[in-house]
């Protein structure tokens, strides 16, 4: 992971204090300072973060929507952002990228992809490669840090009265970290 970066968040302290008494430091607090769970009626945030199995955010029951996708890449899943503002009311959301993420430098994973759907799928190699070629230029991520930081740019742009923030999770340590900008 490239520290130089990403600023830990290891104390109350060390949360911007323009984010202080918002869901983004509250997420800070609960994941990496333990903070004591409150009771909360309602979502205060969405958390994107990739589907990854090693990650696991440490939260209260109803205190974010959890949306899980590939690489967090949103980009075919923003109407449910926007039912969880319109709806749901949330007016911050938590882009998160990780370290080591399947979805950055997906090309160079094509052809363990079209031997495992071979293997596992029962699919002819014809059918896996045509379905890896259309489909994995929609699920490139890059490097993760460049793609969640112009991820949170996009996405304050399309909800000017939402807070975006791009964050990181660190896979070794288990921490969320902010984004230098």
């Amino acid at each position: 992971m490239n520290k130089s970066r990403l600023k830990a968040v290891n104390s109350a302290a060390d949360i911007p204090a323009s984010l202080r008494g918002t869901p983004i430091a509250d997420l800070l607090l609960y994941h990496n300072l333990g903070k004591p769970f409150k009771k909360h009626d309602n979502a205060r945030l969405v958390a994107c973060m990739c589907m990854d199995n090693r990650k696991q955010l440490r939260l209260p029951d109803n205190f974010a929507y959890i949306l899980r996708t590939g690489g967090g890449n949103i980009r075919h899943s923003e109407f449910k952002v926007s039912y969880a503002i319109g709806i749901g009311g949330v007016r911050y959301v938590a882009m998160i990228a990780h370290d080591n993420c399947g979805m950055s430098n997906l090309f160079s994973k094509r052809e363990a992809f079209v031997k495992g759907l071979i293997k596992n799928a029962g699919w002819t190699r014809k059918k896996a490669m045509d379905y890896f070629v259309a489909y994995a230029p929609l699920f490139e991520i890059g490097n993760e840090i460049d793609f969640v930081v112009a991820e949170a740019r996009r996405l304050n742009f399309k909800y000017p009265k939402v807070k975006v923030l791009p964050m990181f999770y660190g896979i070794a340590d288990g921490r969320l970290y902010l984004i230098k900008k």
